[in-house]
């Protein structure tokens, strides 16, 4: 009977390849879909690097095609596919994988995949694929290799092959130890002008290159200015406001970071030598915290509220209702110069009574709590100015897109 036949289920040999080689090294755009399509982008590439484990793993892909499909006998519905990522990594590579996931189940829509990798970064694919369709098995395709002195030699010319040409592992293996060097070079010549103990700076610098690198990478800074970068530009006023102010209040914060650490090198006769009294170091520490506030948070107040002002009338101009929030902060800011000031001085001189910071930061707490109110009053009066101003942006944004 009709009724009794089992429903044929649609299964998908889905193939990733999430550091985008197929695409680099071939120019074929993905998705790659069907058979033949697979085949010949596995040739192109296999052509283009014959080394290549994702071209590897597009062969694995298809034979397991082929082979399902011949015992198969028309039970299921087999379908192949290839999808890719990025060079980029992270975040970029995990939205284009999940976006030609999506194409490719609307052109075949699976009740089930077998998922094909090289094994690289299989923790990362597999919550992506998971969370959109079923994975009843996985085929890791790692590529074979002899012991031998002379492929282990090829194995190692293959890998530093990559090192150089591969731009994720090149900004690392070559990049940060080029800007050491670099460092290193400027170093050796002002010490031949300017005589200082050249071992210490190059710890300081090696130390502020490292973590410069691994502070950018944990908080994803370096794709933050890539993408930044990448937007198409859009001439603003409101644009060209926030960045004036926002590069003269870094100017402002840097010369008053500036003058405190020199005020404190020269009065505090401090030198950076390696190694450091720490004895000496603990006591002069709260006095020197002290000074590097009282020297410093005048002008860098100044370099904020210049920020912020800023970021204020652009928020104005575009008619977005962070200006409320913003102005609030303005103030809030401002008055905080008041409570560091007060504070440096009793860190300077502990005998100082504390009635001056404790009067600054309750009268700074009212303050809050006013502009709070204020800004909150004023953003329900002025609302309809915000919001026709917000909807007038997103029609004109509308009317720009192609149709």
């Amino acid at each position: 009977m009709a009724g009794n036949e089992k429903k044929k289920e649609h299964l998908l040999i889905l193939c990733v390849d999430r550091d985008d080689d197929v695409g680099r090294k071939t120019g074929v755009k993905t998705p790659i879909i069907g058979r033949e399509e697979n085949l010949k982008s596995a040739l192109k590439l296999i052509l283009a690097d014959p080394e290549e484990a994702d071209a590897n793993a597009m062969f694995e892909a298809i034979r397991v095609y082929d082979t399902l499909s011949k015992n198969g006998k028309g039970s299921d519905v087999y379908e192949i596919a290839t999808i890719t990522g990025s060079d980029l990594g992270g975040i970029a590579a995990d939205r284009k994988l999940v976006s030609e996931l999506e194409d490719v189940l609307k052109v075949f829509p699976a009740d089930s995949i077998i998922l094909v990798t090289d094994g690289f970064a299989d923790e990362d694919i597999m919550p992506l694929v998971q969370t959109r369709i079923p994975v009843t098995s996985v085929r890791r395709v790692i590529v074979k290799h002899s012991e031998s002195i002379e492929e282990t030699a090829a194995l190692f010319s293959r890998y530093w092959r990559m090192i150089i040409e591969e731009p994720r592992y090149s900004r690392i293996f070559l990049g940060l130890p080029g800007i050491f060097l670099i460092s290193i070079g400027i170093l050796i010549l002002l010490q031949i002008f300017i005589r200082f103990d050249i071992y210490t700076w190059v710890t300081i610098v090696g130390l502020i290159i490292l973590g410069s690198y691994l502070v950018s990478k944990g908080y994803g800074i370096d794709r933050k200015i890539s993408a930044f970068l990448s937007r198409p530009y859009r001439y603003s006023i409101s644009d060209m406001v926030s960045g004036f102010s926002l590069t003269f209040g870094l100017i402002l914060i840097g010369i008053g970071l500036y003058q405190a650490f020199s005020f404190i090198i020269v009065n505090f006769e401090v030198s950076f030598q390696i190694p450091v009294d720490v004895d000496s170091l603990i006591v002069m520490l709260p006095v020197l915290i002290g000074w590097l506030i009282n020297k410093a948070i005048t002008l860098s107040i100044a370099g904020l509220c210049t920020i912020f002002i800023g970021k204020s009338i652009a928020y104005l101009l575009d008619r977005d209702p962070k200006f409320w929030r913003t102005s609030a902060l303005i103030i809030i800011v401002a008055w905080s110069w008041t409570v560091f000031n007060e504070a440096s001085q009793i860190i300077i001189n502990p005998s100082l009574p504390p009635d001056n910071l404790i009067m600054s930061i309750m009268v700074g707490i009212i303050i809050i709590v006013c502009s709070g109110l204020t800004t909150h009053l004023l953003s329900k009066k002025y609302k309809d100015f915000f919001v026709r101003g917000r909807k007038g942006e997103k029609e004109e944004e509308n009317e720009e897109e192609p149709s």
